[in-house]
């Protein structure tokens, strides 16, 4: 329905698919995993190593990423739909012309 909508309007769509959304988020609180197998050094075998960044698996991941995603799209002047929360338009004075025509 949309796309048959923006045909008719003349609207521009666009699409975003991140391939490393989850690796984006940022981390609220601190974790830490035990050493991945060969990157164990000898005599330091009980040390963990501590995340900087989000990681795909994490459970936190995708809360984490809508976050960051959605704060962004709130800046550049987007709106999140009510019926579907991972739907954003953004109206510029073109779109609004082309949607809402002048009354004669």
């Amino acid at each position: 329905m949309l796309i048959s909508l923006a045909t008719k309007h003349k609207w521009q769509l666009h699409q975003l698919d991140v391939k490393s959304a989850f690796l984006n988020g940022d981390l609220k609180e601190e974790i830490y995993l035990v050493q991945p197998q060969g990157f164990l050094k000898k005599g330091q075998e009980n040390l963990v190593c501590k995340l900087n960044k989000e990681l795909y698996g994490l459970k936190q991941a995708p809360r984490s990423w809508y976050e960051k995603i959605y704060s962004f799209f709130i800046q550049h002047g987007f709106h999140r739909s009510l019926n579907d929360p991972n739907l954003y338009t953004k109206l510029n004075k073109h779109s609004v012309n082309s949607f809402c025509p002048k009354t004669i």
